[in-house]
């Protein structure tokens, strides 16, 4: 038979926050001679179309379609994404990735790659990789921090959560527990949420990869290796340098305005305000940050997601803002809804400051472009990345919240927004924040990111008991039949 390359398909999470490293890595083992088939629904490939296109001709990235089971009528296919998802139907899609399991064993048995990295949610993927004697590792997509609080707290079955977790810079606010273990507890096919998490650690095969680097999390990764018994295994920040979706170009009419809007502002006098691509704000969230954005009197650029209505079409900002909002705030503010251009605007130099949602890919990107973060965790694992950012690492500010269940108030944003951004007492952290861009800056120019990926090429060869002249074993016919067309 003839020498192949190694081929790694890879299984993200139906998300935006997985998909993306999930891709980022893809491309960066693409580039050790590696062929990856990218595994998602047709709404999510579609997404990142033309970044799959620039791997398509040389055969390195190969998007490979995954049908969901028609489980209910709320969720037709462009609903296969948490992407304009309503909150109530996260558990029918999550249900349908379950049953996706037969489809995915059907890709493997026509694919058979040599191996399968799969998301921290699918317990289902190496069960079906290792019936068809395929080696699976789980990637996670999440800080150190938060899995090695989760782990400690599942290990041994904590109340309250984390009460023997070692790093006391971590940890909840007491308006956050709740939430903390209801996540935890949360059923979907009769699987808990921490069964999926623990499974799927205890399935992937010898390394666990995660998406950090030492230089931040070091400690923390340490302690998850020691308790977990399994060789935890960087890949780096993978920061999307570049980023497009649904074909947007440098002339797409929405990525102008913004841009121009932002280069008619001073240096570092702007806000970026954005909570990510799967979280709904509140009619009183939005009334609070409003407010806070307007008593603060910093320049703000506000990304604000919507909920689609019927008609798939986004209600009007208007109607979404308080009353007069916009015109109160005059040019000192932008608003736009859907899609905006993250890492253009977290480099562009008038921006001085990110109020996040803390996911963890947004951490990233804040820091390796220097930016301070303004820290208003949601939910899931925001809350433990808030505490890293503010506490473990200094490089941002957190909007208290008040009473029991953490209300969020303008006051309280606007004195976090100056904090971050213009007061004095705010320079430890404007001065932590870009020293640590140096750090990431110095990391890629003396070759250190690509060594962490070769590091982890040589974990997933001896995983598969393979050198560099690994051999694919599917019959190729067979395998283009499932290849997504350009």
């Amino acid at each position: 038979m003839m020498k192949k390359r190694m081929s790694i398909l890879m299984l993200p999470w139906l998300a935006h926050g997985h998909i993306s490293p999930f891709l980022e890595l893809s491309e960066r083992l693409s580039e050790r001679d590696i062929t990856i088939y990218f595994c998602s629904t047709a709404v999510n490939l579609d997404t990142i179309r033309d970044r799959l296109n620039k791997h398509c001709s040389s055969s390195r990235i190969l998007p490979v379609e995954l049908h969901l089971p028609a489980t209910s009528p709320e969720l037709p296919t462009h609903l296969h994404t948490t992407k304009h998802l309503p909150p109530r139907l996260m558990s029918t899609l999550k249900e349908a990735f379950d049953l996706s399991s037969q489809a995915f064993s059907d890709i493997l048995v026509l694919l058979r790659p040599d191996l399968v990295i799969y998301d921290f949610l699918q317990p289902w993927a190496p069960a079906v990789a290792h019936s068809h004697g395929i080696h699976a590792v789980v990637f996670l997509c999440m800080s150190a921090a938060m899995c090695a609080f989760s782990f400690t707290s599942l290990m041994n079955n904590l109340t309250p959560i984390g009460a023997e977790f070692p790093y006391p810079e971590i940890y909840l606010h007491s308006h956050e527990v709740s939430g903390f273990a209801q996540m935890l507890e949360k059923t979907t096919n009769g699987i808990k949420e921490k069964d999926r998490f623990w499974w799927c650690h205890e399935r992937s095969d010898g390394v666990v990869l995660i998406k950090s680097f030492r230089e931040i999390e070091a400690k923390y990764m340490d302690y998850l290796t020691s308790m977990a018994g399994k060789k935890l295994v960087p890949v780096g920040s993978l920061v999307e340098e570049e980023e497009s979706e649904n074909g947007k170009k440098d002339d797409d009419p929405r990525r102008c305005e913004i841009i121009d809007w932002l280069d008619s502002k001073r240096e570092k006098s702007t806000v970026f305000v954005s909570f990510g691509s799967e979280y709904f704000l509140s009619e009183e969230e939005i009334s609070e940050i409003a407010d806070g954005l307007e008593q603060s009197d910093v320049n703000f650029l506000w990304v604000i997601r919507l909920l689609l209505r019927e008609g798939r079409e986004e209600p009007p900002l208007e109607e979404a803002l308080p009353k007069g909002f916009l015109e109160r705030v005059g040019e000192r503010g932008f608003v736009a809804s859907g899609w905006a251009p993250q890492t253009e605007i977290l480099r562009h130099r008038s921006t001085g400051g990110f109020m996040s949602h803390c996911g963890w890919s947004s951490v990233m990107e804040a820091m390796n472009f220097g930016v301070p973060i303004i820290a208003m965790p949601m939910h899931l694992d925001q809350p433990i990345n808030a505490r890293l950012v503010v506490e473990g690492l200094g490089v941002g500010v957190e909007v208290k919240r008040e009473g029991v269940e953490g209300r969020i108030r303008g006051e309280e944003v606007a004195r976090a927004v100056r904090d971050a951004v213009v007061e004095e007492g705010g320079e430890r952290v404007r001065r932590r924040v870009k020293t640590l861009r140096d750090v990431m800056v110095m990391r890629r120019e003396r070759g250190q990111e690509d060594e962490e990926i070769d590091e982890a090429v040589d974990h997933l060869l001896g995983v598969c008991g393979k050198m560099n002249s690994a051999t694919g074993v599917g019959d190729e016919e067979d395998a283009r039949q499932l290849l997504v067309p350009n």
